[in-house]
């Protein structure tokens, strides 16, 4: 990576301003999943460390407009208060005239936990006089939000114009291993994308194509390619507005791409659906595609076997429901199993990962679904390229 990092920079004695992702899901005012919070502690950790102050800045959620208590991050910060086992102070806004005094108050090891930044309707539209007003707070800036990194707002992109800045432990750590896959990769490197429309990953298709040696194609955007090949899918999920892209894909990527063999089908699309196990080519009238079949896994076993770099974005079946799980959660421990670099894109692939328990199996989980995806497109991020070069 060829941007500094807090490594990089003096920080003592200095208030450092942190974007953080803190967009943690909720259930009574209550932090249900800290693992976002976890992942920012080694940086947090490390500025404190260094003898510097601290306010750190994220979003949560929509908020419809201005102030909101059920988008408040107070939950957030009890919960880092809890994990860093030290006082963290709850700002009242991200902005301000007492948000500025409680900045200039702080010394050396003191936690700030500013408002949610899209209290603001400026934020999301990158307002720079909003940037300006948060940048006053710091006198460096840390960005280790990976997954709002695709996004200029004024907290990722606008505030870099005002502050030195710098990324994260967790911003570096991904920008390493997404950028094995669209750099320079490791060989044989085998991608896998799933999810349910093409469209969405036109461009990652063409962009890993170009790289990987193998790319496995399930979830609803198979059905796509395989009714572009020609197969009746009967009820299954089909981009009729995509067939044109399928075809051109398939036409120019030939046997590069993998596609299902069988699926797991369903009279309908529901948890208590009646199942069964047919060939991609037999798919009887009114029923859907909802997963792949064992034969498919064994396709994806045989596919994956002595790679040295496997990149996966996307479930390749309707993992929510467990009779059209096995073959996400089958990839997944082949995965774990694998002595590959791994790395999961994110999103739906995280939760897969997670659900299947073997997430502390993978080289590295990414934080950021639509930030990895964009970043696995050949986009420029631009959080990341807001950063200080080395």
């Amino acid at each position: 990576m060829n941007k500094k990092t807090v490594k990089d920079i003096d920080l003592k004695g200095k208030r450092v301003l942190m974007r953080v992702d803190f967009n943690v899901p909720m259930a009574d005012g209550k932090v249900t999943d800290d693992k976002r919070i976890k992942a920012a502690l080694p940086t947090i950790q490390y500025v404190l460390e260094q003898g510097a102050s601290l306010l750190l800045m994220s979003h949560l959620g929509r908020p419809k407009s201005g102030s909101d208590p059920e988008f408040s991050l107070r939950a957030a910060s009890e919960t880092l208060a809890s994990l860093l086992g030290r006082p963290v102070t709850m700002a009242p806004d991200c902005v301000g005239p007492e948000v500025e005094a409680l900045a200039r108050s702080l010394k050396p090891g003191d936690v700030v936990m500013l408002e949610n930044t899209r209290f603001h309707k400026g934020e999301e539209k990158n307002d720079l006089d909003l940037a300006r007003q948060m940048a006053a707070l710091g006198d460096i800036y840390v960005d280790d939000a990976f997954g709002s990194a695709h996004r200029a707002h004024s907290s990722t992109e606008g505030v870099t114009r005002y502050l030195p800045a710098v990324s994260g432990f967790l911003m570096e750590q991904e920008l390493e291993y997404l950028g094995r896959a669209v750099a320079n990769p490791e060989h044989p490197y085998i991608a896998i994308l799933g999810g349910a429309k093409i469209s969405d990953k036109i461009l990652v298709v063409e962009t890993l194509a170009a790289k990987c040696d193998k790319l496995i194609i399930g979830g609803g955007m198979a059905n796509t390619f395989l009714a572009a090949k020609g197969l009746n899918m009967q009820d299954s999920l089909v981009e009729a507005e995509s067939l044109e892209t399928a075809r051109m894909l398939l036409a120019k990527l030939g046997d590069k791409l993998v596609l299902p063999v069988d699926a797991v089908i369903a009279d309908k699309f529901d948890a208590e659906a009646n199942t069964q196990i047919v060939d991609v080519d037999h798919i009887p009238a009114g029923w859907r595609m909802l997963d792949v079949g064992p034969k498919t896994i064994g396709v994806y076993k045989a596919t994956l076997d002595g790679a040295k770099l496997i990149v996966w974005n996307g479930p390749v079946g309707v993992f929510e429901m467990p009779k059209f799980s096995e073959g996400t959660f089958a990839l997944a421990r082949m995965l774990a199993e694998s002595k590959a670099v791994t790395v999961i894109g994110g999103g739906d692939s995280a939760s897969a990962v997670k659900k299947a328990g073997v997430a502390k199996q993978m080289t590295h989980v990414s934080t950021g679904g639509g930030a990895s995806l964009e970043f696995l497109e050949g986009k420029e991020l631009p959080g990341v390229v807001a950063l200080l070069d080395k």
